[in-house]
């Protein structure tokens, strides 16, 4: 009498787990010792002095905006955010390698300097930097 033999295909998992365990035990026994990377930021107290003689966009915490000439003697003058970019082309167009600082209001939102920044580069100002106050 023949007998029927049907073939069953199974998979064998087991040796799959185990390379899974060892591969997590692995993992877990190493991931303390993996230093992430450290960004150091500037601090204010290691700022570098600010150019003799820059050209100040200066915003309150009421959001006016005043212009500082340092090179005309201080001279100030008040500004609307719109005019604020041909102001300051045309002063840099009297001289060029001035450079721009901006000094905002620590109450001033974030958003506000760098829109100002931005404005600033669409005006093709290259040298623009932030004034900070060095820590007492």
């Amino acid at each position: 009498m023949a007998r029927n033999r049907k073939l069953v295909a199974q998979i064998n998992v087991v040796p799959m787990i185990d390379v899974m365990l060892v591969l997590l035990v692995i993992f877990m026994v190493t991931a303390p010792f993996i230093n992430p990377g450290q960004v150091e930021l500037p601090s204010v107290g290691k700022t570098s002095q600010t150019p003799s003689q820059p050209l100040e966009v200066i915003i309150k915490e009421s959001g006016e905006y005043v212009l500082r000439d340092r090179a005309a003697g201080n001279a100030e003058q008040i500004v609307k955010k719109s005019d604020l970019a041909d102001e300051i082309a045309a002063l840099h167009r009297a001289s060029p390698d001035q450079p721009v600082v901006i000094a905002a209001d620590k109450n001033v939102r974030y958003e506000e300097v760098m829109n100002t920044m931005t404005l600033l580069q669409r005006a093709q100002i290259t040298r623009i930097g932030l004034l900070a106050r060095p820590a007492p």
